[in-house]
């Protein structure tokens, strides 16, 4: 984990063609930890496979995620520092709270504004080392070095707060509620903003994947979940811990 200062900055985008990343606005934050690189299998392992949890959890509604039910890697990499990937957010913030059990540490997803934050590093520009595209193949796994796979973390640079892997790869869950609207309901400044969930769609995914060009792997991009992510899976009810039909997500754990 990674302490971040407390502080403010400008979040979202004030170029950006995209309508639900303005308008630009200055937030502050409390200090926080962030995971510095994203949580791996082997690292999600431990929670999938720990099977006296459940019986033992003080903690309500606690409970190991099912088994997948179809092999979620697609083949590109599981043991050795492959992130998590496929588990829908439900899947990460159980994991989250599971961390909490086995360590009395509190631990969470970060809230979207904690992850653009912690992603600029205190940059003001289009990626957290500036605006120039052609960096960025040194610092995340996109569509034009990726070889149509996600790799495994922390091989590229690292931000400047030593921060792998928040562009590319595989994308992150946050906390928030997504909604195209939701800079201009906050205003022209807010403190510890979170856009809290009151449905289990659309919620908000970060910082692009293995597959993305790079006009999405900017800091200030901003995605929705979808239902058509979850289509073939042929469980009923449908999984609430992972995704068949999706760009992979992972999940930056935070603690406050």
């Amino acid at each position: 984990m990674v302490p971040i200062k407390a502080g403010s900055f400008k979040m979202g985008s004030k170029s950006s063609k995209q309508a639900d990343e303005q308008p630009e606005h200055e937030v502050a934050l409390s200090a926080f930890w962030m995971g510095a690189k994203e949580v791996t299998h082997d690292e999600f392992a431990l929670y999938l496979n720990d099977e006296n949890y459940a019986e033992n959890s003080d903690v309500d509604a606690i409970s190991r995620p099912s088994r997948p039910y179809i092999e979620m890697t697609l083949g590109m990499g599981k043991e050795g520092g492959f992130p998590a990937n496929s588990m829908k957010q439900h899947g990460a913030v159980m994991y989250c709270k599971w961390l909490y059990e086995k360590t009395g540490v509190f631990y969470r997803l970060p809230t979207e504004a904690e992850w653009e934050y912690a992603c600029r590093a205190g940059s003001a520009t289009v990626y957290p080392f500036g605006n120039d595209s052609t960096q960025l193949k040194d610092y995340a796994w996109y569509a034009a070095n990726s070889g149509d796979r996600y790799q495994k973390t922390g091989l590229k640079k690292p931000n400047a707060w030593g921060l792998y892997d928040m562009l590319g790869n595989v994308q992150e869950w946050v906390l928030d509620q997504y909604s195209a609207d939701a800079y201009t309901k906050l205003g022209k400044s807010a403190t510890d903003p979170l856009n809290t969930p009151t449905s289990k769609h659309p919620l908000v995914v970060r910082g692009g994947d293995y597959n993305d060009p790079a006009n999405v792997l900017t800091s200030a991009n901003r995605e929705q979940s979808d239902l058509i992510w979850n289509r073939r899976d042929p469980q009923i009810p449908k999984s609430k811990w992972w995704n068949a039909d999706a760009p992979l997500w992972d999940s930056d754990s935070c603690v406050r």
